[in-house]
């Protein structure tokens, strides 16, 4: 058997890489992957899919934000507008009990208000307040984590110890106290139209412990590993190596405060609101809402509080299942 000399392994070698030269161009670079078909393929996604509670969550909580974004369309009437409200209508049961006007599917209120249009603009009033509370709070408790896991002495020390303190104290009284304390500041006739800041205010400086302790431990960790080390060398500012650096690498975590958080900043907002301190009667919350119905529970007329009670509790109860879903998603230990 003949071997093949040096000549022929060179010819060989060159038609290989001349043909392999000449298909490049037809093959061309790969697509760039897009942002949606990259998101299918993430453990996310599969971890989404895979739970049918989630699924089920995401959805209620989609129709519920869907039903307050466009409760002007949805609803049956203004609940806001006295023109529209008639108080020969007040305290009419839902349509399918003994009394009930088939105009109102799920009653009325004492002051003729449609118990479903009230709801649906109460809604959109709790997750207003809940979701901007909740940003502000993880504003608040990122930045402050940030700047004492890498500033660390005793600013981190100051910080901590503020966070100590904060947390002896139950939220739902830090959240009475800032409300008093600004509604004292406030002059009378501005307060109803202060009402609606002081409770975003008032839940952001309530929550935003959780966020600060988390980013502090991340960023203490991160800040001794090598790409910030080389970004100290090369004189790169502290705020810039914070932001652009150690912030995306640290932020993880705290999506899964950030929504766990979430239905607790609604219950919040309703309890103030139950006790008189949220939103004023005309601009009705979930919590208003319940709080007008229990003064008439006794008197035969469930449906004022138990319809918005409920409607609370199932959107709590989703945004809590989203936020187990999430934590368990990013643990990778239970993958």
């Amino acid at each position: 058997m003949s071997h093949p000399n040096p000549e022929e392994i060179k010819g060989l070698t060159t038609a290989l890489t001349g043909a392999s030269a000449g298909a490049a161009p037809h093959l061309g670079p790969p697509r760039p992957r897009s942002l949606i078909e990259r998101m299918k393929d993430s453990d996310i996604w599969l971890s989404f899919k895979a739970s049918k509670l989630a699924m089920v969550a995401a959805l209620v909580f989609v129709l519920m934000t869907f039903g307050a974004i466009f409760a002007p369309l949805l609803a049956t009437m203004n609940p806001f507008d006295p023109a529209q409200i008639f108080l020969a209508d007040s305290s009419l049961p839902p349509a399918w009990a003994t009394g009930g006007d088939p105009r109102f599917f799920l009653g009325t209120d004492d002051q003729g208000r449609d118990m479903y249009s009230a709801i649906l603009y109460g809604l959109r009033i709790s997750l207003i307040v809940g979701g901007l509370g909740v940003l502000l709070a993880a504003l608040i408790g990122i930045t402050l984590g940030l700047v004492a896991g890498y500033v660390g002495g005793r600013v981190d020390a100051l910080i901590m110890r503020i966070a100590d303190v904060q947390l002896t104290f139950p939220a739902i009284l830090i959240a009475l106290l800032i409300d008093g304390v600004f509604r004292a500041l406030v002059k009378t006739g501005n307060k109803e139209e202060s009402a609606m800041f002081v409770l975003i205010l008032s839940i952001g400086l309530s929550f935003w412990v959780q966020y600060a302790r988390t980013i502090r431990g991340s960023t203490m960790v991160e800040k001794n590993k090598d790409y910030v080390q080389a970004a100290r060398l090369v004189g790169l500012p502290v705020p810039i190596i914070m932001l652009r650096h150690v912030l995306p690498n640290v932020i993880g975590p705290t999506l899964v405060i950030l929504t766990i958080n979430l239905g607790l900043a609604i219950i919040t907002e309703a309890t103030l609101s139950f006790l008189g301190v949220g939103l004023p009667p005309t601009q009705p919350s979930l919590g208003t809402l319940i709080s007008i119905g229990q003064r008439y529970l006794f008197s035969g007329d469930w449906w004022i509080v138990a319809f918005p009670g409920l409607t609370l509790a199932i959107l709590v109860l989703a945004v809590n299942l989203l936020g187990d879903w999430l934590r368990d998603a990013l643990n990778p230990k239970l993958r």
